[in-house]
């Protein structure tokens, strides 16, 4: 394993470790406005929401790691301390990147970049039309990290108004991950597209406690094909199937299993093995579950 201190290396090659490995991030396309009212918008990844009550959003538009300079976005807000985070999607990303282009202060990106202004309810800077979720924004805080190259900003953010595009939202209101087609960045030039393709879904613990690992038999444990993805499912069960229900798994489902392998208990285990993880695989827990328990029952 490759074993780095931060302070023995260049900052461009510890800024690629550290954006190579966390990620995918989202992207705040942040609008701000100067003191004169000159417009300016551009992409930050080093982002995320941070609390719902109060809502606070934190981005960071570090210092140039090539000349200390500091980004307009961050001279803005210190000006006029409000900013519109407009959530990036697919739809929005090529343009998203022509207005990250180091334009001076003075261009209007959105200009450059072909995107269209909105007034925004609350604050003074713009939202972006195209962007299918708008928040506006008062800046509470501002916390400088460092005043070297590559030295963060974080911009803490209190969110006054939310503008959804209603075309990303369900049934219920409520906004569809896959119609909301989000991008995120990783490292180097490469993005990542959360479409239906690249998601998928598990159930959070939030009011029921799974059994954990530590209650799974040892000789499931110890399993030369199920992985450890693989046991924190099983791990995730509230309870584990009663007998019976083992029993009647393993003559009806089983069967065939248990007649081909009745002599080879060790070829069976293995199959049981793997056939639970192709049940996982499918998010049948129980399933796999009475798999795993068939072999001793």
């Amino acid at each position: 394993m490759l074993t780095i201190d931060p302070k023995e290396i260049p900052v461009p090659k510890l800024h690629h470790y550290l954006l190579g490995s966390v990620g995918p991030r989202p992207i705040c396309f942040a609008s701000t406005i100067d003191k004169n009212g000159v417009p300016n918008i551009a992409p930050f990844s080093f982002f995320n929401v941070f609390s719902a009550n109060p809502p606070i959003a934190v981005f960071s538009p570090a210092r140039s790691g090539r000349t200390n300079q500091s980004k307009d976005t961050f001279n803005n807000v210190t000006q006029v301390p409000e900013v519109v985070i407009n959530i990036v999607n697919y739809n929005l990303v090529h343009q998203m990147t022509l207005a990250s282009s180091p334009y001076g202060a003075e261009i209007d990106e959105f200009i450059k970049s072909g995107l269209t202004p909105v007034p925004s309810d609350k604050i003074q800077p713009f939202r972006i039309k195209e962007s299918p979720v708008q928040m506006e924004c008062k800046v509470v805080e501002i916390k400088e990290l460092g005043d070297q190259g590559g030295a963060g900003n974080l911009i803490i953010c209190e969110i006054v108004k939310i503008h959804i595009d209603e075309s990303v939202l369900d049934s219920n209101n409520m906004v569809d991950q896959e119609k909301i087609d989000l991008v995120a960045r990783m490292g180097g030039n490469w993005y990542c597209r959360a479409n239906k393709a690249s998601m998928f879904e598990i159930e959070k613990p939030i009011t029921k406690c799974g059994i954990g690992l530590d209650s799974i038999p040892v000789e499931i444990i110890q399993s030369t094909v199920l992985s450890g993805n693989d046991l924190g499912q099983l791990g995730g069960i509230e309870s584990l199937p009663n007998e019976t229900d083992v029993n009647d798994y393993k003559l009806i489902t089983l069967s065939d299993v248990f007649i081909q392998y009745e002599d080879d208990a060790k070829s069976l285990e293995l199959e049981l093995h793997r056939l639970a993880k192709k049940l996982l695989e499918n998010n049948k827990i129980e399933e796999a579950w009475m798999a795993l328990l068939a072999f001793n029952n």
